[in-house]
C-alpha cells in the first residue's frame, strides 16, 4: 500500500477541505476521525477516486504514513487536543510530528510543545486562517512550535497555502513554541477591530445619514476598488445586496446581538498582561459584549434620553470623511497589534518576521487587503521600526485623515451615535503623539494614597522619590514596579 504523506484527525468542516486541498496539491493523505461513521461517509463521498486513505483506528492511521509521520489535529480547542496527543503518542517514534492546526491558546501550545519534545517527537502549533473556504482553496497558516518540524512540513504547508501575487506562499515559520498561534491571535483579535469599525461606519451611514441598504451597498463596493480593498469590505459590500424572499435586505433582520468564541478576548488579555494599549481591539470586544445585553439596552431605550440623529451637512461630504475616519482607524488598530507582537516576542524569545507575518495575512485569511502589502514594505524599509504610526507612509495617510476622522467622531458623539473604535482610535493617536500627559497627577496620586513613589524631570530616569504629602506619613514607601 502507498504510504500517505501526511494524516488528518477531525472531519468536521475545515479538517474535510484541509484533505481536499492537500490531495488537490498531489499529496496523498490519510483520516480518521473518532466517530468512525464520518469517515465511511467522507471516502465514499467527497474523497472517492481520490488519493486520500481511510482509516478507523489511530494505530492504522500511523501505520499508513511515510516516516516521519505527520499527524494534524483538527479538533476543538482546549481538552481534545490533549486528549488526542495522549492517544496519538503511545504509536509514534522519535521525530515523529504532531500538528494542531486548531483556533488553541497559545499558553497551551508552550506547554504542549515541551510535553511533545519531552517524549523524543516534534510539535508544530498552527493558526489557520481563511474559514471553510481558505481551508480549501487556500488559507494563510502560520505555523510555530519545533523548528526542527519545519523542513518536513513546509512542502506541503507551502502547497496548500493562499498565494500573492508573485507567487508567495501566505505561509511561513512564525517561531518556536506558542509563536505561531500568538500571531494567529493576534490576526483574529485585528479582525476583530476591523469588523467593528465597519459596523460604526454602517451605523453612522444609517442612522446619521438615513441611508438605505442599497445605497450603503454602492458605497461600499466604492471603497472596496480604492485603498480599503479587503475581504471585510467586499464580503460587507455583498450582504448589504442581499435579499430576503420579501424583497427587503435581510441585514436589516437580523437581530443586532454578535457572538464570540473568545481570541480577541485572549488579544486583550495578552495585551493587558505585556502592558500594550491595544485599545481599539478592546473596544470591539467589549462592543460586542454590550450588543448581547439586548434585552438590557432594550429596557434602558425607553427611559434613558439623549439626542435624535438629525444630519443637516453635505451627505457625499460625510461619507467621504468616514471612509477617511475608517483608513486612519484601522492604520491605529496594526500599529496597536504589531506592538503587542513586538511586546510578546520580547517575553518570549520569539525572533518574529513582522513583514513577513504581513505578508502571510496579505491572502487567503480573514483580514487580507492590499493594505498589508503596505505593512511589509514599512518592515522592509525599517526593520526596527517600533510603531507603524512613525512609518512615513502611514504617517501621512493618518495626517491627511486627520481632520476628517476628527469631524466624524465629533458628529457622531453630538447626535448619540455610538463609535468606541472610532473614538479610541483617534484617542490613542493624540495619547501617543503627546509629548507629556497627566500621568504626572496620577504618580502623585499613587504616591499620596500607597507611597508608590514617583520619578522627576529634574532627574535622571530611573531615581525614585516618595513626598510625605499630609505630613503625618512616614519616609518608608512601597517598591516600585512597571506593567
Amino acid at each position: 500500500m502507498n504510504k500517505a504523506d501526511i494524516g488528518l484527525i477531525g472531519l468536521a468542516v475545515m479538517g474535510e477541505n484541509l484533505v481536499m486541498n492537500m490531495e488537490s496539491k498531489g499529496f496523498t493523505v490519510a483520516v480518521f476521525n473518532r466517530t468512525t461513521q464520518k469517515v465511511s461517509a467522507f471516502i465514499e463521498g467527497r474523497a472517492k477516486g481520490k488519493n486520500i486513505i481511510g482509516t478507523y483506528s489511530l494505530q492504522e492511521l500511523v501505520d499508513s504514513l511515510k516516516k516521519p509521520r505527520k499527524v494534524m489535529l483538527m479538533v476543538k480547542a482546549g481538552k481534545p487536543v490533549d486528549d488526542f496527543i495522549d492517544m496519538v503518542l503511545p504509536y509514534l517514534d522519535k521525530g515523529d510530528i504532531i500538528i494542531d492546526g486548531g483556533n488553541s491558546h497559545f499558553p497551551d501550545t508552550i506547554r504542549r510543545t515541551k510535553y511533545v519534545e519531552e517524549k523524543g517527537m516534534l510539535y508544530i502549533g498552527t493558526g489557520v486562517s481563511g474559514g471553510e473556504e481558505g481551508a480549501l482553496k487556500g488559507p494563510s497558516m502560520m505555523p510555530g512550535g519545533s523548528p526542527q518540524a519545519w523542513p518536513h512540513v513546509k512542502e506541503i504547508f507551502q502547497a496548500i497555502a493562499a498565494k500573492v501575487e508573485d507567487g508567495s506562499p501566505c505561509c511561513d515559520w512564525v517561531g518556536e513554541d506558542g509563536a505561531g498561534h500568538f500571531v494567529k491571535m493576534v490576526h483574529n483579535g485585528i479582525e476583530y477591530g476591523d469588523m467593528q469599525l465597519i459596523c460604526e461606519a454602517y451605523h453612522l451611514m444609517k442612522d446619521l445619514l438615513g441611508m438605505s441598504a442599497d445605497e450603503m451597498h454602492e458605497v461600499f463596493k466604492d471603497w472596496n476598488e480604492g485603498e480599503l480593498n479587503s475581504y471585510l469590505i467586499e464580503i460587507t459590500r455583498d450582504i448589504l445586496a442581499f435579499k430576503d424572499e420579501d424583497g427587503k435586505p435581510i441585514v436589516d433582520k437580523i437581530l443586532d446581538t454578535a457572538g464570540q468564541k473568545g481570541t480577541g478576548k485572549w488579544t486583550g488579555i495578552a495585551a493587558l498582561d505585556e502592558g500594550v494599549p491595544l485599545t481599539l481591539i478592546g473596544e470591539a470586544v467589549f462592543s460586542r459584549c454590550l450588543s448581547a445585553m439586548k434585552n438590557e439596552r432594550v429596557e434602558a431605550s425607553k427611559v434613558l434620553e439623549g439626542p435624535s440623529p438629525m444630519f443637516e451637512g453635505d451627505r457625499k461630504a460625510m461619507v467621504e470623511d468616514i471612509r477617511k475616519a475608517l483608513y486612519a482607524s484601522k492604520i491605529v488598530s496594526y500599529a496597536q497589534g504589531y506592538t503587542l507582537l513586538q511586546a510578546a516576542a520580547k517575553t518570549y524569545g520569539w525572533d518574529l518576521n513582522y513583514g513577513g507575518i504581513a505578508l502571510m495575512w496579505r491572502g487567503g485569511c480573514i483580514i487580507r487587503s492590499t493594505f498589508l502589502g503596505k505593512i511589509k514594505e514599512a518592515f522592509d524599509n525599517n526593520p526596527g521600526l517600533t510603531n507603524l504610526l512613525l512609518d512615513p507612509f502611514f504617517r501621512q495617510k493618518v495626517v491627511n485623515a486627520q481632520e476628517s476622522w476628527r469631524r466624524v467622531t465629533a458628529t457622531a458623539l453630538l447626535h448619540g451615535i455610538p463609535v468606541p473604535a472610532f473614538t479610541t482610535a483617534l484617542c490613542y493617536f493624540d495619547g501617543f503623539r503627546s509629548e507629556r500627559l497627566p500621568a504626572n497627577l496620577l504618580q502623585a496620586q499613587r504616591d499620596y494614597f500607597g507611597a508608590h513613589t514617583y520619578e522627576r524631570i529634574d532627574r535622571p530616569r530611573g531615581e525614585f522619590f516618595h513626598t510625605n504629602w499630609t505630613g503625618t506619613g512616614g519616609s518608608t514607601s512601597a517598591s516600585t514596579y512597571t506593567v
